[in-house]
């Protein structure tokens, strides 16, 4: 008999790790160098991100793009697959305003961060 995978815990696996939906969420508004997501993503590692960063790239959720030919600039963005996740995130975002106290929405954290 083939391995079966239940639909939802495979995708819940691409992206539900504490950064990622954080990572994808910053990339919906618009491409970032690494430098720039390490600073704007409260208390990430730099290790934690370069291994979500390549998770996510290899899950083909974000594109990496060298912008010049020395490699010194490296912008990441969403791919149409990773955008397919955003109306995801957003249910998620809808049912923790509605039921935890005290938290933002998605908006309300890019602003306060990206500022």
């Amino acid at each position: 008999m083939p391995l079966v995978h239940c639909s939802v815990i495979a995708t819940l696996k691409l992206f539900s790790t504490k950064w990622k939906p954080c990572i994808i969420c910053y990339l919906a508004k618009k491409s970032l160098r690494y430098n720039e997501l390490y600073r704007i993503i409260p208390n990430i590692s730099r290790k934690m991100l370069s291994e979500h960063l390549k998770e996510l790239e290899n899950d083909e959720l974000i594109v990496r793009c060298q912008c010049d030919k020395k490699m010194r600039r490296v912008e990441y963005s969403l791919s149409q697959k990773g955008a397919s996740l955003l109306p995801v995130i957003e249910h998620l975002q809808d049912w923790g305003l509605a039921n935890i106290k005290n938290v933002l929405s998605i908006q309300e954290m890019v602003a306060i961060t990206m500022s």
